[in-house]
C-alpha cells in the first residue's frame, strides 16, 4: 500500500514536471510567434516606407533630370546664339574694315583729284597772267577750272571770228591743255539778252554756238589740242552771271567760258564697284 503511494507520487511529479516543461516551451513558442509577427509588421511598415521614399526619390530624380535637360538645352541654345553673334560680329568687323579701306582709297583719290585741280588752276593763272580782269577771269568751282573770256577779247561785236588778241590768249591756254591730257575741256558760248537776227545768225543761240565752235577750231587746228578732248556748246542768253539791266552787266554776260575738268574715270569706277 505504501509502495503504491510512492509510485503514485512519482508519477504525479513526473507529470507535473512534464507539464512545466511543456508550459515553458509553449510560452517560448508563443513569445517567438508574437516576436515574428511584430517583426513582420515592422518590416512591412519599413518596406512600405522604403517604397514611398523610393517613389518620392524617383519622382524628384525625374524632375531633376528634366531640369537638367532644360538647362543643357538652354546652354546649347545660348552657345549657338553666342556662336551666331560672334560670327555676325566677325562679319561686321570685316565689312567695316573693307569699308574703311575703301573710304581711305576714295579719300586718297579725292585728295589727288584736288591736287590736280589746284595744279591746273595755278598753271592756267600763270599762263594767262598778262591779261587784265576785264578781259578774262580764272576761278575754281566744284572741282573744275573756269576761264571766262570776254567777247571783246575774242570777237568783234555781233561776230564769231576770233581776233588776233583772242588767238594769243587761246594759244597761252593751249600750252597748258597740251600738257594736261587727262582733262576734259568744254567750250561754252554765252550772250546777253539783247535779241539778234542777221543773215548769219537767227538768234542768240546761233551766235553762242558758232562762237564756241570758232574757239574750238582755233585750239584744235591752230594749237593742236586733241579734238576728242574738247566739246563746244552754246548757252545763248540763258545762263547769265550778271544782270542784263545794265551795260556793265550785259558786258559780263557776253563771254566764252573754257571749263577744264580733270577726268574722274577711276573715281567713278571705284564708286560703282562699291
Amino acid at each position: 500500500m505504501k509502495t503504491k503511494g510512492i509510485l503514485a507520487l512519482l508519477m504525479a511529479c513526473t507529470l507535473l514536471s512534464s507539464c512545466m516543461v511543456s508550459r515553458k516551451k509553449y510560452e517560448a513558442s508563443e513569445a517567438g510567434r508574437w516576436a515574428a509577427i511584430y517583426s513582420r509588421d515592422s518590416l512591412a511598415d519599413l518596406l512600405d516606407g522604403s517604397r514611398i521614399k523610393s517613389s518620392s526619390l524617383m519622382k524628384d530624380t525625374s524632375l531633376l533630370k528634366g531640369s537638367l535637360r532644360n538647362y543643357q538645352a538652354l546652354l546649347a541654345s545660348n552657345q549657338n546664339e553666342n556662336q551666331k553673334l560672334n560670327t555676325s560680329l566677325s562679319l561686321k568687323e570685316q565689312e567695316l574694315a573693307e569699308r574703311e579701306k575703301t573710304i581711305a582709297q576714295l579719300q586718297e583719290m579725292i585728295n589727288a583729284q584736288n591736287e590736280k585741280v589746284q595744279s591746273l588752276l595755278n598753271n592756267v593763272k600763270d599762263a594767262l597772267l598778262g591779261f587784265s580782269s576785264d578781259e578774262l577771269t580764272v576761278r575754281e568751282e566744284g572741282g573744275k577750272v573756269y576761264v571766262a573770256m570776254s567777247d571783246k577779247l575774242l570777237f568783234e561785236s555781233g561776230k564769231a571770228i576770233v581776233n588776233e588778241q583772242g588767238k594769243r590768249a587761246l594759244g597761252k591756254l593751249a600750252e597748258v591743255l597740251n600738257k594736261q591730257t587727262e582733262i576734259d575741256v568744254y567750250i561754252e558760248g554765252h550772250t546777253d539778252n539783247v535779241p539778234i537776227k542777221t543773215v548769219v545768225y537767227q538768234d542768240n543761240w546761233d551766235l553762242s554756238v558758232i562762237r564756241a565752235t570758232s574757239v574750238v577750231r582755233i585750239l584744235t587746228e591752230v594749237y593742236g589740242v586733241a579734238p576728242l578732248q574738247i566739246q563746244p556748246c552754246g548757252r545763248g542768253e540763258f545762263k547769265p552771271v550778271a544782270t542784263n539791266e545794265s551795260a556793265e552787266g550785259r558786258a559780263k554776260n557776253r563771254r566764252t567760258e573754257i571749263i577744264m575738268a580733270p577726268r574722274l574715270d577711276k573715281l567713278f569706277e571705284m564708286l560703282q564697284n562699291n
